[in-house]
């Protein structure tokens, strides 16, 4: 099995499109008791963005809105 070095260095390669997809698909795969550490500044973020949330300052997007809206971003 190759080390995570190469499989970087062979991944990086990619065009954009296909790194995308492989960044998606490698995080469902990661096991839902097994979530990556966060930096105190990420909790934090999270914690202001889920209260803005919770008293309907912000209104959520469907992941497939957010996606389109990331890959016109993207694609320009």
């Amino acid at each position: 099995m190759p080390d995570y070095s190469t499989v970087l260095a062979q991944a990086s390669l990619l065009d954009v499109q296909d790194r995308l997809r492989l960044i998606d698909e490698l995080a469902c795969s990661v096991p839902d008791d097994q979530p990556p550490s966060l930096s105190q500044e990420w909790l934090d973020e999270i914690a202001r963005r889920s209260d803005e949330f919770d008293s309907g300052k912000i209104q959520p997007v469907e992941w497939s809105e957010a996606r389109k809206r990331l890959s016109a971003i993207v694609e320009s």
